[in-house]
């Protein structure tokens, strides 16, 4: 009398779990990214020195990274110093600055992309000046975050075995950034 061996008849159902499995580890993938960590990030790259139009010294620093869930942006609120090389005068004050997120595939980089001035206040300044003080911001805006990276992934976290993965969505949270991504067809 032969004896029946009982593997065969869990072949099917190991076959399924297999394909289960792996169909898991190539699915969509999220990872968070917390605010203190791109906080760290932002900190790293200020503080920030520049001359604009010749006409003014302005020192930005101290930079206070927020998300904001609703519009999937990042909100920056800076230090401001603003001072005329020919002058003793000198105005302090804050710029909030905002800015979207995009994926840079050769930089394997979340990015600030579109910045947008919020809000520039100057203590002591003129309201006359206003409008050229917007200007500043605005430049300000545009010169210290447009394409600025906000986290950087290494080659080995865009990839899963043979497979790899692209970011297919950045959402906001009031935390952390989150990424979707999906396994490349």
């Amino acid at each position: 009398m032969k004896k029946r061996l009982a593997f065969p008849s869990f072949l099917p159902l190991l076959l399924v779990m297999f394909v289960t499995a792996c169909a898991g580890l190539s699915g969509p993938r999220r990872v968070e990214l917390p605010l203190h960590q791109l906080q760290q990030a932002m900190s790293n790259r200020f503080p920030f020195n520049s001359r604009y139009l010749e006409l003014l010294d302005i020192n930005v620093s101290n930079p206070r990274l927020s998300l904001q869930p609703g519009t999937n942006r990042v909100l920056t609120s800076l230090d401001a110093f603003i001072a005329p090389p020919f002058t003793k005068s000198s105005w302090a004050g804050t710029v909030t600055i905002s800015g979207g997120l995009r994926f840079d595939p050769m930089r394997n980089a979340i990015m600030l992309s579109d910045p947008r001035m919020e809000n520039f206040n100057v203590n002591g300044l003129d309201p006359m000046y206003s409008r050229q003080a917007g200007k500043i911001g605005s430049f300000l805006a545009a010169e210290l975050l447009k394409d600025l990276p906000l986290y950087t992934f290494r080659p080995d976290e865009l990839r899963y075995g043979n497979t790899r993965f692209y970011p297919s969505q950045i959402a906001t949270t009031m935390n952390s950034l989150v990424v979707t991504f999906e396994p490349m067809k």
